[in-house]
């Protein structure tokens, strides 16, 4: 099987999941590293190249030692983090997400409060006034434009007359939200971390509060006001936030006064709340989490582990996690070792090396991976059930 013979397949590069890619003819920067990527690497023991069956039974030696093991990284999809949960209980490690300090933000809120989420497929169809709060949405899902706010054809409103807002920020590519008829977004930054301020003020001015100054963050009342004006009077508002770009003082405040925003929106009209971002499996492993246990996955990699297995399958320019414990790592083939691990076991990517099952970062669309490529490098389940074996 090559990947010229895929013509229509689903890229995990980022949390969009798009399922039209043509792996040798996407304009996707993203998607085009993803299908790119080499697969042939070896297992290592403390940097000695290794067979599988050694590094297998390396790695279950260091966990039969622990007794305060974790299982992170977590770059996976539904399959793999199953592999990796049922690990977890006969080892009793601590699960916890690469991602997780971001997603947290979101959960937090979503324990707290709940909120009123909207999907892709409902603002591609629907909405008529969308404000992107504090990102650049196409840094961290490229074809989000593309193929969300201006697609040939969208269902209930004309797309090329959608009202594109960006509020806060700073140094925002924000081209993408010019219309296809050259209408430009509106752009009202501010610094990042008064973002819980200006969305505050936002959502008292929705709720039809009178605020008593002439701006907040730099940004102007009487433009803020204009904001609330247009959210009340849409059709379908969304309001769309990236957690990763909420990475200042009290970040969970802005996610919670964007979606009480979302809530008194619909008192009188139709609005919904957008997390957009994603990225390593983080929605597939944290919804699967829940699923199987009743909680949220832990929010980081706990400081007195005496081992960590770290999984890493989507993204090997990251870096490795700072331990001084065992460290045995299982992962995408092209992991750059910036130091010496104890144990390295390369595994087929899913989507590329494998088949698989991902969740969408709007949570509400299950989408199967294809295996686009032969390779002889085993799936992250079949190495942690041998590992589990040797245990």
């Amino acid at each position: 099987m090559q990947t010229e013979s895929i013509t229509n397949t689903t890229c995990p590069a980022c949390g969009m999941l798009c399922d039209d890619v043509n792996p040798t003819k996407t304009t996707c920067a993203k998607s085009a590293a993803f299908f790119a990527q080499a697969n042939v690497a070896k297992p290592s023991i403390a940097g000695q190249t290794a067979t599988l069956e050694q590094a297998v039974k390396k790695a279950a030696e260091l966990l039969k030692q622990s007794t305060q093991p974790v299982i992170g990284g977590l770059s996976t999809d539904l399959t793999g983090f199953r592999a990796a949960y049922q690990l977890a209980g006969k080892t009793k490690a601590t699960l916890a997400h690469m991602n997780a300090v971001t997603t947290w933000r979101n959960t937090k809120v979503l324990q707290a409060t709940g909120w009123q989420t909207t999907t892709m497929t409902e603002v591609k169809n629907r909405a008529d006034v969308i404000v992107c709060i504090g990102t650049d949405i196409v840094k961290h899902n490229t074809r989000f434009f593309e193929r969300i706010v201006w697609p040939k054809k969208a269902l209930f409103v004309d797309n090329e007359d959608r009202d594109i807002v960006y509020l806060g920020g700073e140094g925002l590519d924000t081209s993408h939200g010019t219309s296809p008829k050259g209408k430009p977004a509106t752009v009202l930054p501010c610094d990042p971390a008064l973002l819980p301020e200006v969305t505050a003020a936002l959502h008292a001015l929705v709720a039809g509060k009178q605020l008593t100054v002439d701006s907040i963050a730099g940004i102007a009342v009487k433009d803020l006001a204009d904001v609330a004006e247009r959210l009340l009077a849409a059709k379908y508002a969304t309001l769309i936030w990236v957690a990763k770009d909420c990475d200042f003082p009290h970040a969970e405040l802005t996610i919670q006064q964007i979606t009480q925003t979302v809530v008194e929106l619909n008192k009188t009209t139709r609005a919904g709340a957008l997390a957009m971002g994603g990225s390593d499996g983080d929605t597939t492993v944290n919804y699967a989490h829940t699923w199987l246990s009743g909680l949220a996955i832990h929010e980081e990699v706990l400081p007195d582990h005496d081992a960590l297995l770290w999984v890493n399958s989507f993204s090997p320019d990251k870096a490795l996690p700072t331990t001084d414990a065992p460290l045995i790592v299982i992962g995408n083939p092209n992991i750059a070792l910036e130091k010496e691990v104890d144990v390295f076991i390369p595994i087929a990517t899913p989507g590329l090396d494998a088949p698989g099952t991902m969740i969408r970062v709007d949570s509400n669309v299950i989408l199967p991976l294809k295996q686009i490529r032969e390779t002889d490098l085993p799936t992250l389940g079949e190495v942690l059930a041998q590992v589990e074996a040797a245990l």
